[in-house]
């Protein structure tokens, strides 16, 4: 009797049809006896596990597992089918987008579906989770939600936005998670810690400069046989939430003679987006190029720039003379 009473409970809960289809949006939530507030966990779904809705109570809904086993879960850590495939679309978009940085988190920080507070969150990344940065986008701060949301989704206003602020850096990111792989999301800039190679971030911070991204250009071989990165720096001298992504370059090549780097091109006053496409070196010492679009005049404009040996020229178009020489 024993027996038929369990398979008879077993087909009548499989038999029921869900409402919808959710996937686990946490990287593990508890599951639940009942809905009720004396209750006892009977189990565990982890991050991107398909579950069968059964019903929603409030903000708890009951699941049902794919081995049949069924309890509740809080609303907040669960996915719906829409923001799954956008999930799934956002990582086929970033999977080819050059990388402009890499970093980590610097605190427990929320992955979002698009840049902002209040867009819906995709899961929760522990601290020091490898990140590959890939564009930049600014965010306005809503002044009436922002301190609710950001309470509830793990990003404090004591960050250090100041009250008055009304924008704030997002950043599109590939994070490198140990249980799920690579997910693509945006990310709050200031809980992104740069993994900026030494000494730039020293020559970055006596230049009054905030670092946005970076790229090797090429290498130079040492007569101790070391190949030594020659690096292109790019950074903003202003707050966040700026519409330019970087607003100056610089440049630093290895010296032979004083080895140590050395700053060989300087140019600011610009309004430049990502990304740098970049074409490197293919040997120690060859040339290198890297092309970005500038609006600093107005609207965009390609901006192309050429590495030799340790010069750095702009290199321009029939025609298109430097503005002191059109004036002559």
């Amino acid at each position: 009797m024993l027996v038929l009473a369990v398979g008879f409970y077993i087909r009548f809960h499989h038999s029921t049809a869900p409402i919808e289809i959710a996937y686990a949006g946490s990287k593990q939530a508890t599951v639940w006896s009942t809905s009720a507030q004396v209750r006892e966990p009977i189990g565990t779904v982890s991050f991107g596990e398909r579950l069968d809705v059964l019903q929603r109570f409030q903000d708890q809904v009951k699941i049902r597992k794919t081995n049949g086993e069924v309890g509740w879960v809080q609303e907040h850590d669960l996915l719906s089918t829409d923001l799954w495939q956008m999930l799934k679309d956002l990582e086929t978009k970033t999977a080819g987008m050059p990388v402009e940085a890499r970093g980590h988190t610097r605190v427990l920080s929320n992955l979002h579906f698009g840049p902002g507070r209040d867009t819906p969150r995709v899961r929760q990344l522990s601290k020091d989770v490898p990140l590959e940065l890939l564009t930049r986008q600014p965010a306005e701060i809503n002044p009436q939600t922002g301190g609710a949301n950001s309470s509830q989704n793990g990003e404090p206003d004591a960050a250090g936005v100041a009250l008055g602020a009304k924008k704030e850096d997002w950043w599109l990111v590939r994070a490198r998670t140990t249980d799920q792989g690579v997910l693509a999301g945006w990310l709050l800039g200031r809980f992104i810690d740069l993994n900026v190679p030494a000494p730039l971030p020293d020559y970055a911070s006596s230049a009054g400069m905030r670092i946005v991204a970076w790229s090797v250009l090429n290498e130079v071989s040492d007569p101790s046989g070391a190949r030594k990165a020659q690096y292109l720096l790019l950074g903003t001298h202003g707050p966040e939430g700026q519409p330019c992504d970087f607003t100056s370059m610089r440049a630093y090549t290895w010296s032979i003679k004083h080895q140590s780097y050395e700053t060989a091109f300087v140019e600011s006053n610009l309004c430049g987006k990502l990304p740098v496409l970049m074409v490197r070196a293919t040997a120690p010492g060859n040339d290198a190029t890297f092309t970005f679009e500038d609006l600093s005049g107005g609207k965009p404009e390609k901006r192309e720039y050429q590495m030799r040996q340790t010069i750095i020229r702009r290199v321009r178009a029939p025609g298109d003379l430097p503005p002191h020489r059109a004036k002559r």
